[in-house]
């Protein structure tokens, strides 16, 4: 039965995600790739798509999807705020796997944002220079797909324990994808070696987790790997995998 006939209701993921625990990553794909086809829907919605902020988890799913379904539609969103060397692994990205990524971005300029809201909001409000900026033009993307997929672990965050290898997205209305949520940075790291993967060199240079250059500092060996972004704030998420009643 064709994806877009079926009733994704939470519970009916529940059970396809219990039943994928312990699967390879290619697996939970798999399913994503032949339950939410790339053509359009009824409803005018398209099929799954692939969230990546440039890690190295994300990396790993850029090259299983290259081997499994080239063409699948790659986004991110474009902050503006961005490190230089996040966009220049985005064009290496581009040449190594041909990875044609689909930009989103807020239409809001830095100075615009200044004008009002005051300049450096990162620095004042950044849950909501990340609403602005991040949050809002990825729920308005998803509101033209069927499902999509994302890079997080469960062992990333306290908000992402409980991450489900498929789960129903309630913030955005969608079947969401977690192929990595079992994986341990390890794991990740061996896969990117051994396929010899461009990643960005931040990481070399105490960075665990990239974000916007502002909110984003180098980490003392053994420390929490997020602990180096919003430092010095209670905030671990920019809200994209946070709950619609929290991150909306």
């Amino acid at each position: 039965m064709e994806a877009s006939k079926l009733n994704w209701t939470p519970e009916a993921l529940r059970a396809v995600s219990a039943g994928l625990e312990g699967r390879l990553p290619e697996d939970v794909l798999l399913w994503g790739l032949d339950n939410f086809p790339g053509e359009e829907a009824p409803g005018g919605k398209q099929g799954i798509a692939l969230a990546t902020g440039f890690g190295p988890e994300g990396v790993v799913l850029m090259h299983m999807l290259s081997h499994l379904a080239p063409g699948t539609t790659v986004f991110y969103t474009d902050t503006d705020l961005l490190f230089e060397e996040t966009y220049a692994l985005r064009d290496e990205l581009t040449a190594r796997l041909g990875i044609q990524f689909t930009r989103l971005h807020s239409g809001l300029s830095l100075e615009a944002q200044a004008g009002q809201h005051g300049p450096a909001l990162w620095s004042r409000d950044p849950d909501l220079c990340c609403q602005l900026r991040k949050v809002a033009p990825l729920r308005q993307f998803l509101r033209t797909r069927q499902a999509w997929i994302s890079a997080i672990r469960r062992d990333q965050t306290a908000n992402r324990a409980s991450a489900g290898l498929v789960e129903w997205d309630r913030a955005n209305g969608l079947v969401k994808l977690n192929p990595l949520a079992a994986w341990t940075t390890g794991q990740v790291w061996s896969y990117v070696l051994k396929y010899d993967l461009p990643y960005n060199p931040l990481h070399d240079q105490g960075y665990p987790s990239i974000g916007c250059w502002p909110c984003t500092k180098a980490v003392a060996a053994g420390a929490d790997p997020r602990s180096g972004r919003w430092e010095g704030l209670a905030k671990t998420e920019c809200g994209i995998h946070l709950p619609a009643a929290v991150s909306a």
